[in-house]
């Protein structure tokens, strides 16, 4: 199995119109906590594939569900992403297209750390953790399980890489705004929104204009 890159990265994205709530609070809430209490900002996601994670076990953590977690995917440029580019999927209501989306980017060592220090409960999964067959891991040696070429490649036609590439990084509850070390952006109109909501905040990660992020 290959193994995983010496430093891996996590992405979170969102609509940028929710980044305002995400530092207000300190923490990118897990969809649980927003179906308790909404936050503002766009929702991107399908809403019946959300519906479905909040009811999906996560299976190395008995009575834990997907929802209950934050996500995070292994790479930027997810196939998330190019679902929200193209906006041609029946189920998905949300119509604005990859250019408002920002990337989150933490370091999965450092976060790791910060988990088990704090007694956090993480996860992560081979595939989508939508799927009811996907599977589920929880040790830091179990990481070369994820198909890393798959990962790191760009073209989605084989459904092996499909399925690889959708392996995501699981948070329990929240995930703190502090280990959030840089954003990306596809435009420098994003950038400097983002920019303007970092303004005069305690963390303020660096942002940069990423175009090989996007579609």
């Amino acid at each position: 199995m290959p193994q995983p890159p010496p430093h891996p990265k996590i992405y979170h994205i969102v609509n940028v119109d929710r980044l305002s709530s995400i530092v207000v609070d300190g923490s990118i809430w897990c969809d649980s906590r927003i179906v308790a209490q909404p936050r503002p900002g766009t929702t991107i996601g399908m809403g019946q594939i959300k519906q479905r994670r909040l009811q999906l076990p996560v299976k190395c953590w008995p009575g834990d569900c997907v929802g209950d977690y934050v996500p995070f995917y292994f790479c930027p440029r997810s196939l998330m992403l190019y679902v929200l580019h193209m906006a041609n999927a029946p189920e998905l209501a949300y119509r604005g297209g990859q250019g408002p989306i920002i990337h989150m980017e933490a370091d999965l060592r450092s976060t790791v750390a910060w988990a088990n220090q704090n007694d956090v409960r993480w996860a992560f999964t081979l595939s989508n953790a939508g799927a009811g067959y996907t599977q589920f891991r929880n040790e830091w040696n179990q990481l070369d399980e994820v198909n890393w070429p798959a990962v790191a490649n760009n073209q989605f036609s084989s459904s092996e890489v499909k399925e690889g590439k959708q392996a995501e990084f699981l948070v329990h509850d929240l995930f703190p705004w502090h280990l959030v070390e840089r954003i990306g952006v596809r435009t420098p109109q994003i950038a400097q929104q983002v920019a303007d909501i970092l303004m005069n905040r305690d963390h303020r990660p660096p942002v940069q204009i990423t175009p090989h992020w996007y579609f």
